[in-house]
């Protein structure tokens, strides 16, 4: 009888202690918000990968994925409603100059190179900028953005004083080609160029790092919360990891990848897009890591070199110093 009692109170204690311990690891996973800057598409294919796979799971994480309302992932990841955004160097920079700025900096370069581009229906002279002249351009009506365009075109001898600007960007840039809505639309080949592909609509396209290497610079990048990278490092460190496992996971796995992305898009926006899906994966599954020495990281000189382009064409309301807005401390 002793016997049998000593071994109940054992299974009692195991029992007791394995509670615990699951309590504790419980309590222990830190919650995590994401912050989309838009829909969800390839771009972001290593966070969904990384969920999916349990990638965050194994680093300690519980990992929410959000969609921003218009143009509010910069100001949610400020304010700490997010720990992490998806944003742009070309789109952060004037919080960098304002009288307060956005307390975030960019911890990781989701693509290496910039893939933006000039898309135009095939055969109306739009295959280089000095063929936007007399043109009808859909803008987002952004200094930067009109800079780039007028600087490219005055590098291809054009005169950015003869397009004709429409603001208004359609989301399906090769339907409102087709439809001759306007001529030309500023894309992201990974997405826009490879949609115009998959509807078979034949179209020209000229790549702004083509004209001007300047324009290289980082698009899109994951951007973190100043504070929350001051008071928790490790787990800043820890949820890049599983990004960055997430995304070479993508870079291998192109068709895989894209099936967690439409399997872990609650929106279901791409639930009808598979074949645009799958085809942009694997294009943009090449660019993710490209040329750089892992996944994430920032080339100073390029990040620098377009603050310092903005800078001499008065852009932006003061200098930069070296190294502002990125850092590459926190990947691994």
């Amino acid at each position: 009888m002793k016997k049998i009692i000593s071994v109940l109170l054992a299974l009692t204690l195991l029992f007791t202690l394995a509670a615990c311990s699951g309590s504790e690891e419980k309590i222990e996973k830190k919650a995590i918000t994401v912050c989309l800057d838009w829909a969800p598409n390839t771009n972001h294919t290593g966070l969904y990968v990384a969920q999916a796979q349990g990638y965050y799971e194994q680093e300690g994480l519980d990992v929410t994925i959000v969609q921003p309302v218009e143009n509010s992932a910069e100001l949610m990841c400020a304010a700490g409603q997010a720990q992490f955004a998806v944003s742009f160097q070309d789109t952060i920079v004037p919080s960098y100059t304002q009288e307060n700025p956005l307390e975030v900096t960019a911890v990781a370069a989701i693509v290496q190179h910039n893939t933006s581009g000039i898309i135009s229906r095939k055969g109306e002279g739009i295959d280089t900028p000095k063929g936007l002249e007399g043109k009808t351009y859909s803008t987002w009506e952004s200094p930067i953005e009109l800079a780039i365009i007028k600087s490219v075109m005055e590098k291809d001898g054009g005169d950015f004083s003869k397009v004709k600007l429409l603001p208004n960007v359609p989301t399906d840039e090769a339907g409102a080609l087709k439809n001759k809505d306007t001529d030309a639309i500023w894309i992201y080949y990974g997405w826009g160029g490879i949609n115009a592909e998959v509807q078979d609509f034949d179209f020209d396209y000229f790549n702004f790092i083509d004209i001007d290497k300047v324009f290289d610079y980082y698009s899109p990048t994951l951007i973190a919360n100043d504070a929350f990278l001051k008071d928790d490092p490790e787990t800043a460190k820890a949820f890049l990891r599983a990004t960055k496992k997430g995304y070479e996971f993508a870079a291998e796995n192109p068709e895989e990848a894209a099936k967690m992305l439409i399997e872990g898009d609650t929106t279901g926006s791409l639930k009808d897009s598979e074949e645009l899906v799958t085809e942009s994966q694997k294009w943009l599954s090449k660019r993710y890591i490209d040329d750089a020495e892992s996944w994430g990281v920032f080339d100073a000189e390029r990040w620098d070199g377009f603050y310092k382009w903005l800078w001499d064409n008065k852009l932006i309301e003061k200098e930069l110093p070296a190294g502002t807005g990125f850092t590459n401390d926190f990947l691994s």
